[in-house]
């Protein structure tokens, strides 16, 4: 069986030219040394590569955050290698495709044995073995989650010095596709040996993988060093380049100010940057610098409507507020043509995607007050709808690593108060935001999304056991309030069938379309800002960078001084 493939006010100003000029120095900083230097001081084969967030952990099931993944990517292999493009699968640590069973209970990997981790030691069938037994099942002893593109995992199996096997209770038709992702970047013994601080900033550098990079420095919280490996000879077999990579090192430097990472590339102080706003796009590009725009593959950029909490319930009301939305305008004002309209949960291109019909997420404000007279909703004195004494007051968490989530949140306050819906914005980071989101009544409707290039990946945003972003799963009491969508994503994830997998995903999507759970955005993409003198650079299947491949023309780089 072949597996399936804000706004600053003007008070802000002159913090952020200082931020700007902050960074640029810190740059400049880092990027001198002993070897010959390119504009802004920049060192040869030194990439500058700036960040909007830092990353929070690098221990792989939890990388799907993307300031993570960015890193992971780019330490650890996979025993899969994923195209970016055509979404196939293809060898990488493993020497071919995995035999799998007829029911995908089994999978038995031929695995590489001349390839070594960055402390030394060697990638064993053993070592691959432990890897994904800490990463199916987690380990609560150290804090270590398990990892939610596994599923009914059982054991891993040592067959041969060369051989591996893996053991599941229930078929497991997304686990080829898993063992390609980062997530699931493969560890040596001593890392895999950690407790959580292990992988936390500050650690960096002690976390060992067999990729083409290994982590040199860390000053925490603001900067890495990625230095290539010499010794590196185990690349994809699919990629036309092999061997050392083609950069010396790459400096990840935090940029939390969009501004400020915009200009440390107009001033030739960063190579390659990561979140470029829509509107930034055509000013980067009349200087001469590109944008690359990949798509993450997955569940599109959305509201999900925890359906459970009393002002909810009523599917009447999920659909006036949907109704209430102008997604156009949304898309017009704030966003660009690297940001398609979505037109279902799943990505176009995703796995398992199946368009629903317009008249679900469209734009009517007429229909909106209709449907909320229908379900009992009159207009208070100031405008906002009220019914037995409560207010249609909702709250939606600021999506900090989605693109421009709180110029979203603010457009939906301004569109939504016209159709008699008050939206708060949930103030807080990244983590009061994960937090946060646990509770509904402190966040009804959740802007999410989560890129993954399978079908598994509805349930991985759905599914009670693993995002749950609809809250349809009640972690105090273990209910689950629509037991049929949980049904239809448990199919998803165990039908051995590809065909009948992605039948499941459309029929899912048609079931939160059909009770409105959802209105889907757009299709979130990865935008980068790249120096024409970065070449070879490709995202990997779901947009994280991908370093591996790329090179510098140094001549170009010294003809923009």
């Amino acid at each position: 069986m072949k597996p399936t493939t804000p706004r600053p006010t003007r008070r802000r100003r002159r913090p952020v030219r200082a931020a700007v000029a902050a960074v640029l120095v810190a740059v400049t900083a880092l990027s001198a040394c002993a070897r010959p230097a390119g504009p802004a001081g920049a060192a040869e084969n030194s990439l500058t590569y700036l960040e909007p967030q830092f990353f929070n952990t690098l221990y792989p099931p939890a990388a799907g955050y993307y300031a993570n993944g960015a890193v992971v990517n780019n330490i650890a292999d996979r025993l899969l290698y994923q195209d970016p493009e055509t979404l196939e699968l293809s060898p990488w640590i493993a020497t071919e495709l995995p035999e799998v069973n007829d029911d995908a209970t089994e999978y038995t990997f031929t695995i590489r044995t001349d390839v070594t981790y960055s402390d030394g030691s060697p990638l064993t069938a053993e070592n691959v073995v432990r890897n994904f037994d800490l990463y199916a099942l987690g380990d609560k002893s150290r804090s270590l989650t398990s990892s939610e593109q596994i599923s009914n995992y059982s054991h891993g199996e040592v067959l041969a010095e060369n051989r591996v096997r893996f053991h599941f209770d229930a078929p497991a038709p997304g686990f080829a596709q898993a063992t390609s992702s980062f997530n699931a970047g493969l560890l040596s013994d001593a890392t895999l040996a950690k407790g959580n601080e292990g992988f936390s900033p500050g650690s960096a550098t002690g976390v060992s993988g067999s990729g083409p990079f290994v982590i040199t420095g860390e000053k925490l919280g603001t900067e890495l060093v990625l230095s290539a490996r010499e010794d590196y000879d185990w690349a994809p077999p699919a990629l036309a380049h092999q061997g050392r990579a083609g950069l010396d090192e790459v400096r990840y430097v935090l940029a939390g100010e969009e501004s400020v990472r915009v200009g440390a590339l107009t001033a030739g102080q960063a190579d390659l940057v990561r979140e470029v706003a829509a509107p930034e796009e055509r000013h980067l590009e009349d200087r001469g610098i590109g944008i690359v725009s990949h798509g993450t593959n997955g569940m599109n950029n959305q509201l999900a409507f925890r359906f459970r909490h009393p002002l909810l319930q009523d599917r009447r009301v999920r659909q006036a507020i949907i109704a209430g939305v102008d997604r156009g305008e949304i898309m017009r004002t704030l966003f660009s043509a690297s940001y398609p309209m979505a037109e279902a949960p799943m990505a176009r291109t995703a796995l398992g995607h199946r368009a629903q019909p317009e008249e679900a997420y469209a734009f009517d404000p007429e229909r909106s007050r209709e449907l909320f007279a229908e379900a009992g909703w009159t207009p208070g004195e100031d405008g906002i709808l009220v019914k037995d004494g409560r207010r249609m007051e909702l709250t939606v968490n600021e999506a900090i690593a989605q693109p421009r989530s709180r110029e979203v949140v603010t457009k939906l306050q301004e569109q939504l108060r016209r159709v008699g819906v008050e939206i708060n914005l949930n103030p807080g980071d990244n983590a009061t935001q994960k937090a946060d989101l646990l509770d509904q009544d402190k966040i009804q409707i959740a802007h999410t999304m989560v890129g993954r290039a399978d079908v598994d990946v509805i349930r991985s945003l759905y599914h009670s056991e693993t995002r749950n972003q609809l809250l349809n799963g009640d972690s105090a009491d273990g209910s689950v309030g629509d037991e049929h969508l949980e049904k239809l994503l448990d199919a998803v994830a165990s039908d051995p069938d590809a065909a009948d997998r992605e039948r499941l995903a459309g029929e899912a999507q048609d079931w939160v379309t059909e009770n409105a759970y959802v209105l889907p955005l757009f299709e979130e993409p990865v935008v980068y800002g790249v120096q024409p003198w970065v070449k070879g650079f490709r995202p990997e299947s779901i947009g994280r960078p991908s370093f591996y491949t790329v090179t510098l023309d140094n001549e170009a780089r010294e003809a923009a001084k």
